[in-house]
């Protein structure tokens, strides 16, 4: 059975909204609070009060906790609703594990699981009616060591009704909870599909972390059977980081890094490599509409032009510093970095609200939407 909503989707013309959600465990409340003041705004603007993301976005895309965020945007439900979740169930998904499970992930995953089963329903598929929009969910196969960006788009070469193993068949809870499943924080994730076993982790540690390129790719490229045009005035890609806590240490000596510090500090050296990576490809591809500076060499390439032609869509960046600076600028000098740089400390869901508001007011602007004003 064809979902309408979709194929409403791929075939309706105009110019194409995409949204793209990092990962980043709880701080996944930082990407709603920037989602509350999109959909705030497009509200306004469009006149229409009770307008959610999946009325304006056609193509959605999360890794990890975005894809927890994101899966909540296709099935319709509003930014209101999607934080309420967290703030009911963010406790419960980081319920610690048994102690002799700790040597091997720090957190019980069958709460996690049953969060998932209550918002998108035990029996939702990637396939069903209930999406809304495409949906584009990332994981890394850990059989295979490769990612496996997944979608509902009923076009792509495995989601073909004709095949045993038709990935529109996976149920969608255990779709994102394979996407969530970060290495020492919750259990890997087996799935079946049809005759083989597949064992996956969270797609933070591939190169998707941040999946907006992927997501332009997947909209795009001839070989995922979607094709939308390209072009600054053709489509619109808003990607939501959920804050960047590198920190720097000019007291390491090489002397100290020993297989415990790279243990704990490698992962999220490449998270943040990689989600920077995706970023900096959309800035010189995209028409960039401002942001903050990359690095000190390349700025933040607003006016600098993709060497491989004309400008491919338009795009923007949400993301903030979790650093002492970075909280000053927002005049939040009363939250202290620590409480909201950790991936799993739900005890500061209400710093990491108020962190969020603070720089999406800021940051998202009328004029970031205004020549896409249409929603379906």
């Amino acid at each position: 059975m064809s979902n309408s909503f979709v194929d409403s989707r791929l075939t309706a013309p105009g110019p194409k909204k995409l949204l793209a959600l990092d990962g980043g465990g709880i701080r996944g409340l930082i990407t709603i609070e920037f989602l509350e003041r999109i959909e705030t705004l497009l509200r306004d603007e469009l006149g229409k009060p009770d307008l959610v993301l999946a009325d304006y976005f056609d193509y959605v895309a999360g890794t990890s906790t975005g894809a927890i965020v994101a899966t909540c945007i296709a099935l319709g439900r509003s930014t209101a609703e999607i934080r309420d979740f967290y703030l009911e169930m963010g406790a419960r998904m980081f319920s610690p594990a048994r102690l002799l499970r700790r040597f091997f992930h720090r957190f019980d995953e069958t709460h996690l699981e049953r969060a998932l089963q209550e918002i998108f329903g035990a029996e939702t598929t990637l396939g069903s009616e209930k999406l809304r929009t495409l949906l584009l969910v990332v994981m890394l196969n850990a059989t295979t060591h490769s990612a496996w960006p997944l979608s509902n788009n009923p076009r792509a070469k495995y989601n073909l009704r004709t095949l045993a193993d038709c990935n529109l068949d996976i149920l969608l809870w255990q779709l994102v909870r394979a996407s969530t499943a970060a290495p020492t924080y919750f259990k890997p994730a087996d799935m079946d599909l049809g005759e083989n076993r597949f064992t996956f982790v969270d797609g933070g540690v591939s190169t998707c972390n941040n999946p907006a390129f992927q997501l332009f790719l997947m909209a795009t490229l001839a070989p995922y059977n979607v094709g939308w045009p390209v072009g600054e005035d053709q489509m619109l890609l808003i990607s939501v980081g959920t804050g960047a806590s590198i920190r720097v240490n000019t007291a390491l000596r090489a002397k100290q890094m020993h297989l415990l510090y790279h243990a704990r500090s490698i992962p999220a050296a490449l998270l943040h490599a990689c989600a920077e990576e995706q970023d900096f490809l959309c800035r010189v591809f995209g028409k960039f509409q401002g942001g903050r500076a990359l690095n000190g060499e390349v700025g933040d390439l607003v006016d600098v032009a993709n060497p491989a032609g004309p400008k491919a869509f338009t795009y923007v960046r949400y993301d903030l510093e979790l650093t002492r600076e970075g909280l000053d600028e927002l005049g939040l000098q009363h939250i202290d970095p620590l409480d909201v740089q950790p991936l799993d400390k739900v005890s500061s869901l209400p710093q990491l609200c108020e962190v969020g508001r603070a720089a999406a007011q800021r940051q998202v602007q009328p004029a970031h939407f205004s020549s896409f004003r249409t929603q379906h």
